[in-house]
């Protein structure tokens, strides 16, 4: 860390994701006042992204003024023998002095592993796939990347395509391992309710049929047709429909409250704005991507939408796969609803950038589902490297 002026210098790594993109810190690297959790850091991450911003374009900081771009990473050895690193994920909010930590991002896990190998964090071989056991620090969940490496680095160039990012790059598969929650992490089990669709009575919109489910990120799935849509959707129609976000929160604040994750629907919406997370799904349906790619009934199973930060996803967050891949590999959930019932180890959905496929690996015993695995490829690129500045605070230079 260097002081200049009025600013500090903190290094740093800009990175893409999947589709999102965040800035990266080695927790060694940050003020030692902002290495533990709580306001310091919290203010640093703000000042970082340039939140809160109420021109909502985060033009003073990093953040690109959408939930995709709005995003920190901090990784540093593991504290536990059975994985290499620790990964936490915050979600910045735009427009309010919010960091929300209680979720992952999917997207963003595929740069954690690169970030790590790049740092020195983790050893990997010179060539072939280096595996990266990543212990998830806000889920409490381990999840495990396989990097490629060439010549001694990492790999970041490479032909697999992936819709929602306008280049190919080296692909990188992710192992989300026991995915679904555990009883005694927040929100209770993957099903906290015991069932796989709820019936929830929403003031202003009256009932609404979900699945609430804990895997991946704690997730609220409805179908489209709740919400009076057809799965067909994109961000410009969507985001511009302040009634429809405002219907979309309504559902969001109350099934967080059904899910035990927050008190009131209030308190929802005001401190817990990154998960659980609203998607719904549909019967496939033939559209336009926003790339102007023609998606077909034929190249999907279902299709898909999910808001995140109180707007439609640009494409589908990587954690909402994982929820899409669990839910449809469990009978009586809404999605295996909609994909006609039974169990589906693997699918591929369309969402506004194009499509993807997820799979996950699920048993049952005794009437209980449990999921071991759920898999899906993602890609990752270092963007840039070097120093972020932020305002001199006395706090932040010990």
């Amino acid at each position: 860390m260097s002081t200049k002026s009025s600013q500090i210098g903190i290094r740093a790594t800009h990175m893409r994701g999947g589709t999102s993109k965040g800035v990266f810190f080695a927790l060694d690297d940050l003020p030692v006042a902002a290495r533990e959790p709580g306001n310091v850091r919290d203010a640093l991450m703000l000042r970082v992204t340039g939140s809160p911003d109420p021109y909502g374009k985060q033009i003073d900081g990093m953040g690109g003024a959408t939930s995709s771009t709005s995003k920190v990473v901090i990784v540093g050895p593991s504290t536990r023998d059975d994985c290499d690193v620790d990964y936490l994920f915050g979600a910045v909010a735009i427009e309010s002095p919010v960091v929300d930590w209680s979720g992952n991002c999917g997207n963003l896990t595929s740069a954690v592993g690169p970030f790590a190998i790049e740092r020195g964090l983790v050893k990997a071989p010179s060539d072939g796939i280096a595996t990266v056991r990543i212990w998830q620090a806000n889920i409490q969940k381990k999840i495990v990347a396989h990097v490629p490496m060439r010549g001694g680095e990492v790999l970041e160039t490479g032909d697999f395509e992936l819709d929602g990012v306008t280049f190919p790059a080296a692909e990188i598969k992710l192992e989300f391992l026991d995915p679904g929650a555990d009883e005694d992490g927040e929100g209770g089990s993957m099903f906290p309710s015991g069932r796989m669709i709820d019936v929830i009575d929403v003031p202003g919109i009256g009932v609404v049929e979900a699945t609430l489910i804990n895997a991946g990120n704690p997730t609220i799935f409805v179908d489209a047709a709740t919400l009076g849509l057809k799965g067909a959707e994109l961000q410009p129609e969507f985001n511009s429909d302040a009634a429809l976000l405002a219907r979309c929160e309504a559902i969001r604040a109350h099934a967080t409250v059904a899910m035990g994750l927050a008190k009131t629907a209030a308190e929802a919406t005001e401190k817990r704005p990154h998960t659980p997370k609203l998607a719904f799904v549909a019967s496939p349906t033939e559209y336009v991507a926003s790339s102007g790619k023609q998606i077909r009934p034929e190249d999907m199973s279902l299709s898909a939408r999910i808001l995140s930060m109180g707007k439609l996803h640009h494409a589908m967050t990587g954690t909402g796969a994982v929820a899409i891949a669990v839910a449809a590999a469990i009978p009586g959930t809404l999605v295996s609803r909609v994909l006609g019932g039974g169990r589906h180890d693997e699918i591929r959905f369309g969402h506004p950038s194009g499509t993807m496929t997820v799979g996950a690996n699920a048993s049952e015993s005794d009437g209980t589902w449990t999921v071991n695995t759920a898999l899906m490829s993602r890609s990752a690129r270092r963007l840039m490297e070097g120093q972020v500045f932020v305002p001199f605070d006395a706090s932040l230079a010990n």
